[in-house]
């Protein structure tokens, strides 16, 4: 298994639509190891897999209090959704910011496991955000797009002035 890097709001990757998978092999099996490990390395809840510039409509997630019921979601679409719920949401694509974000309150979405086992669930509270959330990143949208375009300026500006201090911080540690 192996750590992967992750897309950083504004990369333009992040605005790719994911296409459907197709083979359930080998290599999607590394893939959904991998993507499990770099979010939990990171200490998120949920990772697609266009964030990690692989634009195939996979995503893992893991919203258990103890951090070990991993969930697996291969070309997943959403089949109903009822109510509405305004939730801080983050992004281990945008580091460090939150916002509220409104969003479905219950969901029934339809998907494959990664064998390619057709499912389907239900969903509510935090495992209903999270999924909306990773499939918003299939689709090229990020959670910044439900601000206003000031805020995601804001956002944007926040970002680059934190990416500023830590290579300055890196390069006054490789001095010394």
């Amino acid at each position: 298994m192996a750590t992967l890097e992750i897309l950083e709001f504004p990369d333009p990757r992040l605005r790719t639509r994911a296409a459907p998978v197709e083979s359930f092999d080998q290599e999607l099996g590394e893939l959904v190891d991998d993507m499990l490990e770099t979010m939990h390395a990171a200490n998120g809840i949920g990772l697609a897999a266009t964030q990690i510039n692989r634009h195939v409509r996979l995503l893992v997630l893991d919203v258990s209090e103890e951090r070990n019921d991993p969930r697996v979601y291969v070309n997943p679409e959403i089949v109903s959704e009822e109510g509405s719920q305004v939730c801080e949401e983050g992004c281990l694509s945008v580091p460090g910011i939150y916002a509220s974000v409104k969003r479905a309150e219950n969901i029934r979405v339809r998907a494959q496991d990664r064998h390619g086992i057709v499912f389907e669930e239900e969903a509510e509270g935090i495992h209903a955000v999270c999924l909306q959330h990773e499939m918003d990143h299939l689709q090229g949208k990020l959670f910044v797009d439900y601000l206003s375009p000031l805020k995601r300026q804001m956002v944007k500006k926040k970002l680059d002035k934190q990416r500023r201090q830590s290579e300055q911080t890196v390069a006054a540690g490789s001095i010394l």
